[in-house]
């Protein structure tokens, strides 16, 4: 189920450093502002790219992360 599947993510999360879990914050955010369109295939491609990286230990800076959603948000 999906619910459950959130709840085991927001447990992880919630043990990341203050850093990370700002930005998995503001990622959320940004989701749930979108409408309920499919995302397109480019966005697919992106979202996966940046899972890979993410498993490989690959991170923003927090200085990084902000200036990206300060120049995205509505």
């Amino acid at each position: 189920m999906t619910a459950d599947r959130l709840e085991l993510a927001f447990d992880k999360i919630r043990r990341l450093p203050e850093e990370r879990q700002a930005a998995a914050v503001q990622a959320l955010e940004v989701i749930a502002a979108q409408d309920d369109a499919a995302l397109t295939g480019a966005e697919i491609e992106g979202v996966k790219l940046a899972q890979q990286s993410v498993r490989e230990g690959e991170y923003a800076r927090e200085e990084d992360v902000r200036s990206f959603f300060a120049r995205y948000r509505a």
